[in-house]
């Protein structure tokens, strides 16, 4: 079933490769959206895909990669809009 995840991470995320290891993770599972990095220091993902996908990407997004230190995900679930055709980084 598809589904919509939309994600704040908040820690040590910018400056440490954290939109990269989304977007590698999110391509490799065959799922679409965006990561960006918000002025406040944390990161957002919006990505649509089945759900067993998007649950392995939050399970990547709550650990990241080797630098990024990740404190706190705040996670909503909904019904995806179909506005995406492949996963990018919004800088």
């Amino acid at each position: 079933m598809q589904k919509r995840l939309e994600c704040q991470v908040f820690g040590r995320v910018q400056l440490v490769m954290f939109r990269d290891f989304i977007k590698r993770n999110a391509r490799a599972r065959g799922l679409v959206g965006i990561v960006k990095n918000n002025p406040d220091g944390s990161v957002s993902i919006v990505v649509e895909g089945e759900e067993t996908p998007l649950r392995e990407i939050l399970g990547s997004a709550k650990k990241g990669p080797l630098l990024s230190r990740v404190d706190h995900v705040e996670e909503k679930w909904t019904e995806p809009l179909g506005s995406y055709k492949k996963f990018d980084i919004l800088y």
